[in-house]
């Protein structure tokens, strides 16, 4: 405990002020100390004579006093509702673990001290808060006090009262006099609030102990010290926090690790948990000495002078250009989606050129300021650094803050959050607290739904690796603005042209054509005018723009990417990404414990390391194939029993009770049957993550990105086969291997494979696509805020309930990040994860759907901010890291955007109706031989695309219960139903293919071809014409290469230079030194 001594003669008397009570005695040493926990004594010891007043409580004999003098003592306390303020005469800081003991002395004429709190509010509990207690042994402490959760120990004064000219003689009156203030302490912030537990006297071996507590609180805080952002000397800034619980296990390594924490520069400092006395937080700080030391190692590039662009004259024709569009803009209303640049901090970095830091050339950078040099992100980034690389066992090469995280030495490690996201005051008016209150305001708060991300901020607060993945998912929403309306006008186009469709005016007027029923014995027979309504609905998504959106969404997929690669060329640039190259990593605990036994030499870094045999690397990755192998055979197995319960419901249905059911068996049994298959998906989903978990690590990989690779394929694999294998069986099969009336192909002998609808199967697929993609962004937008706002919610009312309804604002910075909810251990991967699902399912089936994209592009805006809500509010400071772009993922939209290719082409060829309609325009229509296809041309196309069906012929497992009597006035002896094949009387054999059927099928497979050629040369067109590198940029890059070049070419000359002045100095002094 460090300590301020107070010491005056042997004689006189002192009082402690509480309110009223007042107790008398005499002191020869009083002492004002702080610990490490917070906590604040204040000891009286080498008493004398107490001489108390007579008819004083504590009068009873000379030698002492009894509890019943405490009593009555205690009962002279009164409960105070009003402000107190005392002059300050002596000011005390808390002193650090870093720093030393330091003492001030009282003047020797003091013959009196009041200890009072000079602040806003002083109250006292209620009186059955108050107890009398009786000390077992005499002590020197003669006070505790305890600071709330969230506030350090920042000030605390001493007033004296009364210092006459001369001393008093009297023994049994105190001395009085005019109160004086004389601060001997200098410069320290302004109070903070304290929490006064309760009052101790000791006097000699007997003990007065009086119980009480009341409140002091100064509005006026330093704002870097009351936000628990530094150490306890409030300079100091916090970069990072570990946390253990002192009955956690490896004491002996944590200690170890800690001691080789000191010796590489770090300054430690401990805090006690409020909510858990078991909890400790160790605070650690990187001074300016281990920041350039470790920037230099790291290759940090930091910046060195302002960029100067140099400006060709086709750029100055272009400027030029745009004075003029300005001007015009000068008349239109101020860009709504863009920040007031007054709003953002000065971001000086991205105004820079920069060059990795050394310090022998550190008077070339722009250093304004020591303390903001390195931002918070580089900081924390720099002592994680540290962390990874010291041991925690001497003697052996174990090292690294993840492996004691993984044996629970230490429970959590993050760095903190920069304060509040919430102020009382306007951020117009005031500014932003600190950098989170910014994010919340501009990126994070809905109010800003509409206006661009401020992805500099984010990057200097997350790292460049999540501000990658915010500058990726708002580059994709932004893009989502041309599909999405060009979808919006394709679905109008539908609509418009409705009444104008030849083909749902002969299905709607077809009040004649008798449709066989669609399953066994409980359908009945329909009217093919019943399916208007749907015919309707199809011509909305199936209609003459389809193959033109099938086009553009394949070309806007191959823009996109090519044109985020120009994106991420820029923001690489901007950011000091160019030249980045990942860290040599760590080998894996797991890989070390498995394979420490064999070791060979690292090619690299020279050094042993554990070594995987060939064939039990391979051995593994057998093993893991066969159980990803397995796991595509329960997707298949899932989609075996939706449509088991497709063909089984849809009979089931057709029987109901309900006409509204009953009238709409196939429909009822569609969206009943996609609802399952979403509750379906949504279980597999937990299930494949286990089994992927479980097979990566079986696979053992090496290092951290290799195991991250691995689950990423697997965990996509399955999810994607999860979420489209139902979508692929309804677009590509449902109807297509079912037979005809008469010889229906069954499942297991014994039920009839579900057709489609009269008006065709890609109503089906539309339903499919839009259920589960609602329901899926729905749910997922659910738990990704509501899960963590629930856990917050819940940790926040156990603290209220323990602590009060204050809790939480008077909590330290550190104490509230860790209630947070830690970021998944999976980093961003759920995040990129949903995002290529949806890309996919935006893309793969989108000639079927072409509101998808406008569906993707309003659950962006709301994931946007989302994501920016949780990051900020939610979770603990994720650690900032920097990567290049965004991975393997790219990779994967490359393979998504291939095979939407295909898929697209497959869905208008085959699941679509386009085809077979052009074929009959152009050969069986009215128009046949004119080179023409207009509606006109459609005439009697419905009726040439059904085929005719005698009843008789049915098998005795699908005749109808009704025969049709009841319907149509007569027994129905014929029936319909969709497909190109003879009718029952035909000359030749019976219910044969027909030429047309021939006809069809080779102009689908024709259109697949030659869809599938002509866009994937558009792609590689657009591919190869738009470079990966804007030209400005790339100048740009080149001007940087120069001008480091030059400032590397001017140091070392100034080097030279000074090298010469300092041996003609030398020469100098040597010639003048001769006699």
């Amino acid at each position: 405990m460090e300590s301020l001594t107070y010491r005056e003669p042997s004689s006189g008397s002192y009082n402690v002020s509480t309110g009223t009570g007042t107790f008398y005695s005499c002191v020869s040493q009083i002492t004002i100390g702080f610990d490490l926990g917070g906590q604040v004594a204040i000891g009286i010891s080498h008493w004398n004579s107490p001489f108390p007043p007579r008819g004083h409580p504590l009068c009873d004999s000379p030698d002492g006093v009894r509890s019943e003098a405490s009593a009555a003592a205690a009962q002279q306390l009164p409960e105070y509702q009003e402000p107190v303020s005392c002059p300050a005469s002596l000011s005390i800081n808390p002193i650090s673990s870093h720093c030393s003991a330091s003492q001030e002395t009282i003047s020797d004429s003091s013959t009196s001290v009041s200890i009072s709190l000079h602040g806003a509010e002083l109250q006292w509990q209620s009186p059955h808060r108050r107890r009398v207690l009786r000390a077992p042994a005499p002590g020197v402490e003669a006070a505790d006090f305890s600071f709330p959760p969230n506030r350090s120990p920042v000030r605390m004064e001493v007033s004296l009262a009364g210092a006459p000219d001369s001393p008093s003689t009297q023994d049994n009156v105190p001395p009085h006099g005019k109160p004086f203030g004389t601060s001997l302490v200098k410069g320290v912030p302004q109070p903070n609030m304290l929490m006064v537990k309760y009052i101790k006297v000791t006097l000699g071996q007997n003990n007065l102990i009086v119980v009480t507590s009341f409140l002091c609180f100064s509005p006026q805080v330093g704002r870097s010290r009351s936000s628990g952002l530094c150490f306890s000397d409030g300079k100091c800034h916090i970069d990072y926090i570990l946390v253990y619980r002192k009955s956690g296990p490896q004491s002996e390594k944590r200690e170890i690790f800690e001691r080789n924490i000191r010796a590489e520069g770090l300054q430690m400092e401990k805090e006690l948990s409020v909510c858990n006395s078991d909890v400790i937080f160790l605070k650690l700080h990187a001074p300016w000495e281990v920041l350039c030391r470790y920037a230099e190692l790291m290759n940090i590039r930091m910046p060195f002078r302002r960029k100067i662009y140099y400006m060709h004259r086709r750029y100055k024709f272009m400027s030029r250009m745009e004075k003029r569009i300005n001007r015009f803009r000068g008349w239109l209303p101020r860009k709504p989606m863009k920040f007031d640049n007054n709003t953002l901090p000065d971001l000086e970095e991205n105004e820079s050129f920069t060059a990795p830091f050394s310090r022998s050339r550190i008077h070339h950078f722009t250093i304004h300021n020591k303390d903001t040099f390195f931002n918070n992100a580089t900081r924390s980034r720099i002592v994680h650094h540290i962390l990874q690389r010291v041991k925690y066992e001497e003697g052996k090469d174990k090292m690294g803050l993840n492996r004691l995280l993984s044996n629970s030495s230490y429970e959590a490690a993050f760095p903190l959050h920069e304060g509040s996201y919430r102020s009382k005051n306007s951020i117009r008016t005031h500014g932003a607290e600190n950098h989170r209150h910014l994010l919340y305001e501009c990126w994070a708060w809905w109010g800003v739904w509409y206006k661009y991300q401020p992805l500099d901020l984010i990057r200097r607060y997350f790292g460049e690796k999540i501000g990658l993945y915010f500058a990726w998912l708002g580059w994709y929403t932004g893009m989502l603005f041309p599909a999405a309306l060009v979808g919006l006008m394709v679905f109008l186009y539908g609509w418009f042209t409705l009444d104008h469709c030849q083909v749902s005016k002969e299905i709607c007027q077809a009040t004649d054509i008798i449709m066989c029923p669609i399953c066994d014995e409980y359908c009945p027979y329909l009217r093919l005018s019943d399916s208007c309504i749907y015919a309707k609905v199809t011509h909305l998504f199936d209609n003459g723009a389809t193959v033109f959106f099938a086009v553009f969404m394949a070309v806007w997929a191959t823009v996109f990417l090519e044109f985020w690669k120009r994106r991420r060329a820029v923001l690489a640039y901007d950011w000091d990404l160019i030249d980045w190259e990942e860290e040599e990593e760590e080998i894996r605990p797991q890989f070390e414990a498995k394979y420490s036994k064999k070791e060979r030499m690292n090619p690299i870094s020279g050094k042993p390391e554990p070594y995987q045999a060939f064939t039990d690397k391979y051995s593994r990755l057998i093993v893991s194939a066969s159980g990803i192998f397995f796991m595509i055979l329960v997707v298949i197995a899932a989609v075996f029993g939706i449509v088991i319960y497709r063909v089984i419901t849809v009979s089931t249905f057709a029987a109901f009770g309900w006409a509204l059911i009953r009238n709409n068996s196939q429909v009822a049994t569609t969206g009943t049957a996609v609802c399952i298959n979403f509750c379906i998906i949504m279980l597999l989903n937990v299930l494949y993550e286990k089994v992927a978990l479980l097979l990566t690590n079986l696979e053992q990989p090496r290092t951290e990105s290799e195991w991250e690779n691995s689950f990423t394929l697997k965990m996509f694999l399955f999810q994607f086969v999860n979420l489209n294998s139902s979508t692929f069986y309804i677009a590509f099969f449902l109807g297509r291997f079912t037979g005809r009336p008469g010889a229906y192909i069954r499942l297991i002998n014994r039920w009839k494979l579900e057709e489609c609808h009269p008006s065709g199967c890609l109503i089906d697929l539309c339903m499919q696509m839009g259920i589960i993609m609602v329901l899926k962004q729905t749910w997922n937008n659910f738990m990704e805020l509501g899960y963590p706002l629930i856990q917050n919610w819940w940790t926040r009312r156990r603290l209220r309930q323990e602590h009060g309804p204050n809790a939480k604002a008077s909590f330290p910075q550190w104490e509230r990040d860790y209630n947070l909810q830690p970021m998944n251990a999976y980093g961003l991967f759920d995040e990129y994860l949903e995002m290529i699902l949806q890309f996919g399912f935006t893309t793969i089936f989108v000639a079927a759907f072409p509101l998808a994209p406008l569906l993707a592009l309003l659950n962006n805006i709301i994931e946007i901010r989302l994501d920016a809500y949780k990051f900020v509010t939610q979770w603990r400071r994720p650690l900032p890291s920097q990567a290049k772009d965004i991975g393997i993922w790219y990779g994967i939209l490359e393979g998504i955007g291939i095979l939407s290719v295909i898929t697209n082409a497959f869905v208008i060829a085959v699941t679509s109706d386009f085809i077979p309609r052009l074929v009959y325009a152009y050969k069986y229509g009215p128009c046949a031989g004119q080179g023409r296809a207009g509606e006109r041309c459609m005439m009697g196309y419905v009726n040439a695309s059904l085929s005719m069906f005698r009843v008789s012929d049915f098998e005795n497992t699908s005749v109808p219960r009704t025969d049709g009597s009841d319907m149509f006035g007569e027994a129905v002896k014929y029936c319909r139903y969709r497909d190109y094949r003879e009718p029952p009387d035909s000359p030749g054999e019976p219910y044969s293919y027909t030429l047309q059927f021939w006809h069809v099928l080779a102009a689908r497979l024709a259109f697949i071809i030659v869809f599938e050629h002509m866009v994937f040369t558009i792609k590689n067109l657009i591919a190869y014409l738009i470079p990966d590198l804007p030209k400005d940029l790339r100048d740009r890059m080149r001007r940087e290469k120069y001008l480091i070049q030059e400032m590397m070419y001017e140091a070392e000359l100034e080097r030279l230079q000074k090298e010469k002045n300092e041996k003609k100095k030398n020469y100098r002094a040597h010639h003048n030194a001769l006699p």
